[in-house]
């Protein structure tokens, strides 16, 4: 699969219109590492790469912040849920900033836009007869004297067996769950066992879309593992979901009676990637803006989650699309990774295992997080994050291959060549071959993130760089200046381009280092700026180019960093917990 350019060469397609999406996070803590990776790091490395190459692009997502365990956090705090969210929004944006993610637009569910939105949407699905009302067999808790959300409700999924299945989903098998299904089931609030009573509820009737679900999704341009879980899910029989909780926090349903109802988070969430684009068209001025993108079928939305949220987004969202009778676009890729581990287990905030976003940024600027996670992406099953593996990527690949590459060149043709990029002599071998790998690296880089693969396309930046260390090696410029200086001029104009190319390749992944990398060559403009990628198939720096000043591009960890680093990582966490909003403080 490629996904063509814009203005695109002869055999690839140009594509019009792009929105690219990342999963809400759920904002009743501070993200962790592996929540960075699965979703927002992923989409934004995405959305950069479409901006170089000249696509019309919008990134939107937001903070997701109704439901229950929101509003029983606020409960146990003392404070209105309102309060919670709007510290933990407030910081949590600001730390995406800092990360240098580049969203067009990230919002809120309790975005005035978001909330009218969905009661409208919702409202369309029950005038064309999707939504019925029905009474529900709920879960509810006699000590705590409230019904439960399905994610309060643990017990025995009686698919796979695993004991600590929710009433929504079971984490082991991914199977979507009724709490009535669970074996054993106990409130996750107090463990004591939970009663099922009778409450009146609204449902979506997905049965009504089995057809059209099937047909689309044996015809989609979804992933193997996507399309293939929801395929087996929809054959399996679809069944009406419920999309009104009893719990108060929440947008309020807009059924007829259903007074004291709330849409449930997850079909609030996913509405979210059409309202957030609403809103950013209303920002700028432009009312229709969001039905450009969502009404035109030559629009490409993609959407970055985790594995577990797979039905929601390859089921569930589509068939409200459908519904709506719209003519909404539906998914054309879901890129789903596996699970980020922590030194050999699960992320844990009750137990403090693992690292999250704010504590990492203590430690290192946001380039050397983005680069090392995009390098340990679990694309293809879970990945084990160590902070040996951390260490190594730090020290080998940014700093030995990248980092080393880009000073020797630079801090040649300072010394040597008064700071200008030599006129080429006449092109050997050696040289000829390593200019036609540079100029074809965006060809090869690109096909890895057309294909959505991430640490491939970084691994193969970093092959441009260690390829370059070899040629400089083979060709010695330091000893061929005395002896053939031709030559040499002609080394450092193949090495100078291949470092402006470098900047280019690496300006998705390490924003920062690459507009740094940029300035240093002395080149005009931004490295970030549209068609960069296109333009770094042709030598970017002619003969007589005065460059900037060099200067390390990365720095490196001490050798035994992996040996100080739970001193260091407590260090970070309590300078956070200083500047944390007190509301999101352990």
């Amino acid at each position: 699969m490629h996904l063509g350019e814009a203005q695109a060469p002869e055999g690839q397609v140009a594509v019009a219109r792009w929105v690219v999406a990342s999963a809400w996070p759920y904002v009743n803590n501070v993200p962790h590492l592996g929540n960075l990776i699965g979703s927002v790091l992923s989409a934004d490395v995405f959305a950069r790469y479409l901006r170089l190459r000249g696509e019309d692009v919008v990134f939107v997502s937001g903070s997701d912040e109704h439901g229950t365990p929101i509003e029983i956090e606020a409960i146990k705090r003392g404070v209105h849920p309102r309060q919670l969210t709007d510290q933990a929004h407030e910081y949590v944006s600001r730390l995406f900033r800092e990360f240098r993610i580049s969203f067009d637009n990230y919002t809120r569910t309790e975005s005035p836009v978001h909330r009218e939105f969905v009661r409208e949407f919702m409202m369309k699905l029950y005038e064309n007869g999707y939504i019925f009302e029905q009474d529900d067999i709920l879960p509810y808790c006699p000590r705590d004297k409230m019904f439960l959300p399905d994610r309060f409700v643990v017990g025995t999924c009686p698919y796979c067996g695993y004991p600590y299945a929710h009433g929504d989903q079971c984490d082991n098998c991914g199977r979507l769950l009724h709490p009535t299904e669970l074996k054993n089931p106990r409130c996750a609030i107090c463990g004591g066992p939970v009663e099922f009573r009778k409450s009146k509820h609204w449902f979506f009737d997905l049965s009504k879309l089995q057809d059209r679900l099937l047909k689309w999704l044996e015809e989609s341009n979804l992933p193997p593992n996507v399309k293939n879980y929801a395929l087996n899910w929809v054959r399996e029989g679809l069944k009406p979901r419920s999309v009104t909780r009893d719990n108060k926090w929440g947008i309020p349903a807009p059924f007829p009676g259903a007074e004291g109802k709330t849409i449930y988070v997850w079909f609030d969430a996913l509405l979210g990637y059409i309202s957030a684009t609403k809103e950013y068209g209303l920002k700028k001025g432009d009312e229709s803006l969001w039905k450009r993108y969502w009404f035109d079928k030559e629009t490409r939305t993609v959407y970055f989650i985790g594995k577990d949220n797979i039905p929601f987004h390859a089921i569930i969202f589509p068939a409200m699309l459908m519904a709506s009778g719209d003519p909404y676009t539906l998914p054309w890729y879901i890129a789903s990774t596996e699970y980020l581990m922590y030194e050999g287990e699960q992320f844990s905030k009750s137990r403090r295992w693992g690292i999250w976003i704010d504590e990492a940024l203590e430690i290192l600027p946001a380039d050397y997080w983005r680069f090392a996670l995009i390098k340990m992406r679990p694309e293809t099953r879970d990945t084990n994050f160590t902070w040996k593996e951390f260490t190594r990527i730090v020290n080998s690949d940014m700093n030995d291959d990248i980092g080393n590459f880009v000073h020797r060149v630079l801090k040649f043709i300072k010394s040597r060549f008064g700071g200008r990029v030599p006129e080429p002599g006449e092109m050997k071998e050696l040289d000829r071959d390593y200019l036609d790998y540079t100029l074809k690296a965006p060809e090869r880089v690109g096909s890895y993130l057309d294909s959505f693969r991430l640490k491939q396309a970084l691994d193969e930046v970093v092959e441009l760089a260690r390829h370059g260390n070899q040629y400089l090696n083979a060709k010695a410029p330091w000893d061929k200046i005395k002896t053939e200086p031709s030559d040499a001029a002609t080394t450092m104009y193949v090495a100078a381009n291949a470092v402006a190319t470098l900047a280019v390749m690496l300006a998705p992944f390490t924003p920062d280092a690459a507009e740094r990398l940029w300035r240093m060559l002395n080149m005009r403009g931004s490295v970030h700026e549209p068609g960069r990628w296109r333009e770094a198939s042709r030598p970017l720096v002619e003969p007589g180019h005065e460059i900037g000043e060099p200067e390390p591009l990365f720095r490196k960890l001490a050798n035994d960093f992996p040996e100080k680093v739970k001193e260091i990582l407590e260090e970070a966490r309590k300078k956070v917990m200083e500047k944390r909003p007190p509301l999101l403080r352990w």
